[in-house]
């Protein structure tokens, strides 16, 4: 693939701002309403409901940050990467038992269906070449660099 950072670059940026968009949208809203959105798949005891709506948010906004800035990007983007397929499989599994879910990923409002999973699937898709990107990257960096060690390592005779 030409241009691998170019491609690296515009997928952080598009990942990032899906978590930043996400996350600013369910801010805007009062926590209880995201809180309701939660409690429609039937997964997390009330007591938990508050917890989780406060945060949730919060955390969204900070990954989405750290995916834009690329710290710690191999990790930052596989924690994003396992956090889509968590939220994947909890829609595929409320669709599947026909819940009446309101997803809640951009905001309260959004009825699940075929295109919020379709969507959901694009978003794991892109996190996740995000994720290898950003490995192959870090391999070939690592792979160019000068190793101190080359210079004092025995050399083997055979």
């Amino acid at each position: 693939m030409k241009h691998p950072k170019l491609w690296l670059l515009v997928g952080r940026i598009l990942l990032a701002g899906i978590f930043l968009a996400a996350g600013i949208a369910k801010l805007r809203e009062p926590w209880l309403q995201f809180a309701v959105s939660i409690n429609t798949f039937k997964i997390v005891p009330d007591s938990m409901l508050e917890p989780i709506a406060r945060t949730l948010p919060w955390f969204e906004v900070v990954l989405g940050l750290a995916i834009l800035s690329g710290v710690y990007l191999k990790w930052t983007s596989t924690l994003t990467s396992l956090i889509l397929a968590g939220f994947l499989s909890l829609l595929i599994r409320s669709w599947a038992l026909g819940l009446e879910v309101d997803c809640g990923c951009f905001g309260s409002g959004e009825p699940l269906g075929p295109k919020t999973i379709a969507r959901d699937s694009v978003m794991l898709i892109l996190s996740i070449a995000v994720t290898i990107g950003a490995f192959r990257l870090g391999r070939e960096r690592v792979s160019s660099e000068p190793s101190i060690l080359a210079d004092t390592a025995p050399s083997r005779q055979v």
